[in-house]
């Protein structure tokens, strides 16, 4: 194109050129759209920023509650620390239940002495000769930050649909933050023997609660995170705690296996769901793990940060820069000789004969792998464990201890009635196992 003496170009383009196109004016009905979304923004960053507020005040008022004197006087693993009273209402649970919330002493893998808070829940009506049976509930993962804890959350029931349905039972439900979560210390994610002794502690402290009139005589239920919890605290309880008689112990889409699991999610949208806190959780237990052996560069960056965030704001924002081709991790720490090790010493073992274990797993999960789970199915049942598996096949991760709560309910309730468990060892598994890959 070429430009005329008049300063017009050729072609068109001039004052009342017939081809020029005429200035575009947005259509009202646009107009109106735009502004709609833009005060939708603003009052939605309004209402963020005054729930934000709102939920820092929360937690500062709970602050008190939460710490522990220091130094902490002596005292045994168990012991009640702090007790209050909790004004929560459980859907289905008896007349005259009563919610408190615990401060309690647990202990570290190494005998040191830490404190974990959690809920006791206690049903209404007289207690049995002999004192209520106890189900020891372990949560999922649900992020590392402050308010994430489930008693200082503002929905603590979060994953216990069933609960109500287990105090109708009569029986006492306890349920762990864990240590580090809410409280002073290191959250020791995916740590199996130290989440163990949260939950196995959580028993002994639900006997000195008012009012539990709690017996000896408790199971393990958890989820995900609490399934991998509550397996060990089928491989810890006798010795740990022999005061105590575990009956059963059922678990919901356990992390059991984690060297699989790891190989099978490092580096897609799962990691950056349990990366973060891993990053966090073991080089806390393992001194002699760094994390950036193991992250990539936008994972040492956003690691920290993501940790300390509830799993819900953190999975979104990990969403994201996978959608960016980025990953938590920049090689599979299975193949990392002490990230694998560490793997190894966290991957559930088969229970003793004679314990009866219910595992339930939904088909559709991807998170908590099916085969991962046939894999634990497999090696327990080679070794003799007395082991029942539910197969949910419409059932994703989140859903996991929701859909298989009552039948875990009613599982459970024969359990403590003596009723002899029945074993699915003879049955085919639905999916193929896992392999573990070779170092």
């Amino acid at each position: 194109m070429t430009t005329t003496a008049g300063g017009a170009s050729e072609g068109g383009g001039g004052p009342g050129d017939p081809y020029e196109h005429p200035r575009r004016i947005p259509h009202p009905i646009l107009i109106t759209i735009g502004v709609v979304l833009l005060l939708v923004l603003v009052i939605a960053a309004v209402a963020i920023g005054q729930h934000r507020a709102h939920e820092t005040e929360r937690q500062a008022q709970l602050d008190p509650f939460y710490t522990p004197p220091d130094p902490l006087p002596p005292g045994r693993p168990g012991d009640v620390v702090r007790v209050e009273s909790m004004d929560l209402s459980v859907p289905g649970a008896p007349d005259g239940t009563q919610v408190w919330r615990v401060l309690y002493r647990s202990e570290y893998a190494d005998g040191s002495p830490a404190v974990s808070s959690g809920m006791v829940f206690v049903p209404g009506g007289p207690a049995p000769v002999g004192g209520r049976e106890i189900v020891a509930w372990a949560h999922p993962t649900i992020g590392m930050g402050t308010e994430c804890a489930p008693s200082r959350g503002d929905d603590p029931l979060g994953d216990m649909s069933w609960l109500g349905q287990m105090l109708a039972n009569r029986w006492v439900v306890t349920a762990t933050d864990y240590v580090g979560l809410g409280t002073p210390g290191a959250l020791r994610y995916l740590v199996g023997i130290d989440e163990a002794r949260d939950v196995i502690n959580s028993v002994r402290a639900a006997r000195s609660v008012p009012g539990a009139d709690a017996g000896t005589r408790f199971a393990s239920w958890g989820h995900s995170q609490g399934g991998q919890s509550s397996l060990f605290v089928g491989m810890q309880a006798a010795s740990y705690a022999p005061e105590l008689q575990l009956v059963a112990v059922a678990a919901a889409a356990p992390a059991a296996e984690l060297v699989s699991l790891v190989a099978q999610q490092w580096d897609n949208v799962v990691g950056w769901a349990i990366g973060p806190e891993v990053l966090v959780a073991w080089p806390a237990a393992y001194p002699e793990l760094k994390a950036d052996e193991v992250a990539s560069r936008t994972g040492m960056a956003t690691y920290r940060r993501l940790a300390d965030q509830c799993i819900l704001q953190a999975a979104l924002k990990g969403a994201v820069l996978d959608v960016f081709g980025q990953t938590v991790f920049g090689v599979d720490p299975a193949t990392v000789p002490d990230w694998r090790a560490a793997a190894e010493a966290n991957t559930a073992q088969p229970l003793t004969p004679g314990l009866p274990v219910l595992v339930a797993q939904g088909l559709k999960d991807t998170v908590v792998l099916p085969n991962t789970t046939a894999l634990y199915v497999q090696t327990s049942c080679a070794a003799g464990s007395d082991l029942a598996t539910m197969w949910m096949g419409d059932t994703g991760h989140l859903a996991a201890a929701k859909v298989s709560g009552p039948a875990v309910t009613t599982w459970l309730q024969q359990r403590f009635a003596g009723v002899p468990a029945t074993s699915t060892c003879d049955t085919s598994l639905p999916v193929a196992p896992a392999t573990v890959p070779p170092l």
